[in-house]
């Protein structure tokens, strides 16, 4: 099967969130089951070009409708992780992208409404009619009416669309007319059956038109995909989301154990397994080395080598992370006998000021540490170093730290909530057996509801080390590879293409 995934970013070399690692992960691995997987990304300025492989011009001169007119545009064809990838470099006079940045940019709307014309005008000129067309996000979403309304008419008839939406909370909301500028009559998708926007009449909704326009939409965990039925969790697009449920779909996420797994990463100075292995007639212990890495992250930051617990949280710092929890634990950890290290950066202004405001108070903190840039290497420590991991999302559709921390063999505290709750199962529930278990929820966004799954968490880490050490192995045996993940995604592109 010939799939292309069109998508706004792509691991390693175009990374926001957890989008680019998604499309890296999925497409591998139907890679490696023997489907011809290709790429479409825009071809951003900043992107980390040393991560391609053989980049070369596919097509000097692609021209793609926008505005009124026919604007050339460079299609180059280059390898990430084997992967065939083509990044769209338009010319048109405003540089859609060489902005030095991926998002954030006052017309990023009319940015990726151009990519998405210029995408299927090249899959179109090239004649390149794969099985399936998958689109992410918004950024993507126009594809869809463009093909059904647009391109179908011409004779571009063989791909099945499927479109995945990773957050409700992005959804495209632009003036009807700013479809006009690619091609396509405004005014004939302005109604409540086609793009009209659920809350605001007066604008149109893309990633409504995605899942309107779809074969088949996808979201990235079951628990996410009922939570957005309703009206808090749909954001607006519930009931076109119950209109259309037939087709639609929740996936949970996998991750990428090439590169999250501690037996051989490359960043840490230790490797280690929950597998016993023999050494010189002795039995070596597995996870021994993890306190080894421990000191080495609290070496790093200048942390006390105290008998203490050690909480990291790896996040992007925007209110859907639970930035006010994030705040009390911060403030709490300490006098609870704990150390906490926080790795994050963020987008908004008052955030990022009040981030910085609390590094400098604790600065010189014998247990508090926060790093407010991206350091690769730190992330990797943090998730082997630490002993507990807080994950405190208001909502979370998937969510992948939680996940890479029990590789790790860190336990999770997260927040009873999306994939957060399709992958953490809490040490008390009852009915559950301990084998089963890997972490401790809490249900109430609140403080109050925090401290408790916290404080369980702590004292057991203290008073019963034989039975964190087996909560840490159980984390550490599951699988939550891409191999299940793209099992259900392949089955749902072999559907649609019985159905043609």
């Amino acid at each position: 099967m010939h799939i292309i995934h069109i998508t706004s970013e792509l691991a390693p070399l175009a990374k926001v969130g957890g989008l680019a690692d998604v499309v890296l992960g999925l497409s591998r691995e139907l890679s490696w089951k023997g489907h011809q997987v290709d790429i479409i990304l825009p071809k951003y300025d900043c992107m980390d070009k040393e991560q391609v492989r053989d980049l070369t011009i596919d097509t000097k001169e692609l021209f793609s409708f926008y505005d009124g007119q026919w604007y050339a545009n460079t299609v180059w064809v280059g390898f990430v992780e084997n992967l065939k990838v083509y990044f769209i470099e338009p010319h048109h006079p405003r540089s859609f992208f060489d902005r030095n940045c991926f998002y954030g940019c006052e017309d990023d709307l009319e940015r990726f409404l151009y990519f998405s014309r210029a995408a299927l005008e090249f899959l179109y000129k090239k004649s390149i009619q794969p099985h399936i067309l998958h689109l992410h996000d918004w950024q993507a979403a126009a594809i869809a009416p463009l093909y059904k309304e647009m391109y179908q008419k011409i004779g571009y008839t063989k791909p099945k669309i499927v479109f995945t939406i990773h957050n409700m909370a992005y959804q495209g909301k632009c003036a009807s007319h700013d479809l006009n500028r690619i091609g396509l009559e405004g005014s004939f998708f302005h109604t409540p059956a086609l793009l009209q926007d659920n809350e605001n009449a007066n604008l149109v909704n893309l990633l409504k038109g995605g899942i309107v326009y779809c074969d088949f939409v996808t979201t990235v965990s079951p628990t996410y995909a009922k939570e957005v039925l309703s009206a808090e969790g749909g954001k607006g697009l519930q009931q076109t989301l119950l209109l259309y449920k037939e087709k639609f779909k929740g996936i949970l996420n996998g991750i990428d154990y090439s590169y999250w797994n501690p037996e051989i990463d490359r960043f840490l100075p230790f490797h280690f397994s929950f597998r016993e292995k023999e050494k010189h007639h002795q039995i070596d212990s597995p996870l021994s080395n993890k306190e080894l890495i421990k000191n080495a992250l609290r070496e790093k930051l200048c942390l006390a080598k105290d008998h203490r617990p050690l909480v990291g949280c790896i996040a992007r710092l925007v209110p859907q992370k639970g930035i006010d929890l994030i705040y009390h634990t911060i403030d709490q950890i300490a006098e609870k006998k704990g150390q906490f290290v926080l790795l994050g950066t963020s987008p908004i202004p008052a955030i990022h000021e009040e981030f910085h405001r609390l590094k400098n108070h604790y600065a010189h903190h014998p247990h508090v540490r926060l790093v407010l840039h991206h350091e690769e290497e730190l992330a990797h420590l943090i998730y082997a170093g630490c002993d507990l991991f807080i994950v405190p999302s208001l909502f979370e559709p998937c969510g992948l730290t939680q996940m890479i921390a029990l590789k790790y063999g860190t336990i999770p505290v997260v927040r009873r909530t999306g994939g957060l709750a399709d992958t953490i199962v809490d040490v008390d529930q009852s009915g559950k057996p301990f084998e089963k278990t890997n972490g401790y929820l809490f249900d109430a966004p609140d403080s109050f509801s925090l401290d408790l799954a916290l404080d369980r968490a702590i004292h057991c880490w203290f008073a019963d080390p034989e039975k964190w050490r087996r909560l840490m192995i159980n984390g550490m045996q599951i699988d939550f590879s891409w191999n299940q993940p793209s099992n259900l995604y392949l089955s749902s592109y072999e559907e649609l293409q019985s159905n043609s």
